[in-house]
């Protein structure tokens, strides 16, 4: 049992230098003298969309319950075992409107994903998102009380009668006002780590330093000299990260600016989707590690989208590609697709498990939903969705199982998300079309 018998830091102790200042990840020195080390557990939230669905039968785990024998699709996350609750038999029964084109059921895919809600034709409303739930509960008493995140720039059409809000947003903060999405990461890192100028002073100030944090570093040595063994190792290692992804925007940047010959890009989005979305998840650790936020949403791509995946060994595009007409060889395709972008999912669990906080590692203290609006994407249906959620919820979820909820159609996927807010200490009765809860 460890105790902290010296004065204590701060929970919201800055490093300050040259107009920056970084939050710090928790410490053990930020515990109150003769308090054990074990801190009050915040549990973080994160959302994550893929539109067009996934072939189940590659997706769905073969046997139920806890140590169930994990399904190709979701092969990668079997390192993350221990955190991980498949969810299955949930639908979006609202998905379904009285236009049943295709159009219509590629906007309600996302739309109702984390509302619970119905479009509304030739008008933009639909309702509150979890997310935003959720902030209106845990979400106030932190710098940013939310991020919302995506890869792929706004939808090109959306459907006769139907907002593109409905595809370019999937936070919503109340029936009236979608939450616009931030795809540049360089962006997201001012967010967190700027100086507050406008984007411009902030683009001469990068060119000027080598490193946002030369402005603190300084600080950040005299303050190690007077902390324990172990939160040295940790404030090294945040630094250290902090610079790493600071590095990463940087190229992004420079890369940017050098490509003349293409379409005009925004400035720090990288041209290689894996660079991108790893980077987007990294701003996510270091956000969540400083309780700098601790909601975020991310979007993998658009409805209808035709990004090219050459890494996943696949080269026919997204949506085309989804449309597998039931011919075995394409499905097989879509399958492989689909297990690649779980795969840039593990990649963000490995993140989170190598990350400390508390008394644990900041996936144990975390909630991730995983999946999509859309079932058979052939044929725009919406149950049963696939649905995983990793993280130990600070201690809230079991991990290590497969549920079947065995009700089919009649299991809105509103009952998981408010489960989700239950477990996170977010006291709400209902949440859009629940009729109930999981048991996660």
């Amino acid at each position: 049992m460890h105790y902290i018998t010296k004065k204590h830091l701060s929970r919201r102790t800055l490093l300050m230098g040259a107009g920056v200042a970084l939050s710090l990840p928790f410490l053990e020195s930020m515990l109150p003298a003769a308090v054990h080390s074990t801190p009050m557990k915040r549990t973080r939230l994160g959302f994550y969309y893929v539109p067009h669905g996934a072939v189940m039968d590659k997706w769905m785990p073969a046997t139920d319950g806890v140590n169930f024998a994990m399904s190709p699709t979701l092969k990668s996350l079997e390192p993350y075992r221990d955190r991980l609750t498949v969810v299955s038999d949930m639908c979006l029964p609202l998905a379904y409107t009285e236009d049943a084109s295709a159009a219509a059921n590629h906007s309600s895919s996302c739309a109702t994903y984390l509302s619970g809600a119905a479009m509304h034709k030739n008008e933009n409303k639909l309702g509150m998102t979890v997310d935003q739930a959720a902030v209106r509960q845990i979400g106030q008493d932190t710098p940013l009380p939310s991020l919302e995140l995506g890869i792929e720039g706004s939808s090109s059409t959306c459907g006769e009668g139907w907002s593109c809000a409905y595809r370019d947003s999937m936070s919503w903060w109340d029936e009236h006002t979608p939450l616009p999405l931030e795809r540049n990461p360089q962006v997201v890192f001012e967010r967190l780590f700027g100086d507050g100028k406008d984007s411009n002073a902030r683009a001469a100030s990068r060119k000027q330093a080598a490193s946002i944090l030369d402005g603190v570093v300084d600080q950040a040595s005299s303050l190690q000299k007077n902390l324990p063994a172990s939160d040295r190792q940790r404030l090294d290692q945040y630094l250290t990260d902090v610079r790493e992804v600071e590095r990463r925007v940087a190229l992004a940047d420079q890369q940017a600016e050098s490509s003349l010959a293409l379409p005009p890009t925004p400035v720090g989005i990288p041209s290689e989707f894996e660079d991108h979305i790893k980077m987007m998840f990294d701003l996510q650790v270091l956000a969540w590690q400083t309780e700098m936020t601790r909601i975020s949403t991310l979007m993998l791509a658009v409805e209808n989208s035709n990004a090219i995946y050459p890494k996943s060994g696949v080269r026919e595009a997204f949506h085309p590609l989804s449309h597998h007409s039931n011919i075995q060889a394409n499905k097989d395709k879509l399958a492989q697709l689909n297990a690649y972008h779980v795969s840039m999912f593990a990649y963000l669990l490995e993140r989170m498990r190598a990350t400390p906080d508390g008394d644990g590692t900041l996936l144990d203290n975390s909630m991730l939903l995983w999946g999509s609006g859309m079932a058979d994407s052939n044929v725009h249906n919406h149950d049963p969705i696939p649905l995983v959620i990793a993280g130990g919820g600070s201690g809230a979820i079991k991990g290590n199982r497969h549920i079947r909820t065995g009700l089919g159609r009649k299991t809105p996927a509103s009952n998981l998300l408010l489960a989700m807010l239950q477990k996170a200490n977010v006291h709400v009765d209902k949440f859009g079309d629940s009729t109930g809860t999981v048991d996660i």
